[in-house]
């Protein structure tokens, strides 16, 4: 079983995420918000779960799902913001993602339908399946009957 890819899912979902939450404003992203706090190693390097983090958001920054002016060391980006493929990806709506019938007010639906909510209930909900399923849909450019222009 490839756990990194488990992890990889998790943390560009936790990341894409606070990225939203805080978006348009540019914020810095610290592994440690994402992750947690992770003890270095016996000679000061941070530890792989840290690096593969790092590594997952510089990732996304290099198939332009967010933009950074730099990093901080191994501990964050400075100035991320979602970049235009990130916002939209994450605010398109997933199809099937609310049970038909459910009485909600039509800006509810249209909120709750989104990626975005969808992944921040998967991780609320540590559903490691339903995360790797949503995140893999964050990467594919179109949606079925959705317009994706990047």
């Amino acid at each position: 079983m490839d756990l990194q890819i488990d992890d990889f899912y998790k943390d560009a979902a936790a990341g894409l995420l606070l990225l939203y939450q805080a978006f348009p404003r540019k914020v810095a992203l610290y592994v440690e918000d994402l992750i947690g706090r992770e003890e270095p190693d016996e000679f000061g390097l941070p530890s792989k779960r840290h690096q593969g983090c790092l590594g997952a958001l510089l990732w996304l920054a290099e198939e332009g799902y967010l933009r950074f002016d730099s990093t901080i060391g191994y501990d964050a980006l400075d100035q991320a913001v979602l970049s235009e493929k990130g916002f939209l990806r994450l605010s398109r709506s997933v199809p099937h993602a609310l049970r038909e019938g459910e009485a909600l007010p039509p800006s509810v639906r249209r909120v709750h339908a989104t990626l975005a909510f969808q992944l921040r209930e998967a991780l609320a909900q540590k559903h490691g399946e339903r995360l790797a399923r949503l995140t893999r849909l964050l990467f594919e450019s179109a949606l079925a009957g959705a317009s994706d222009i990047v």
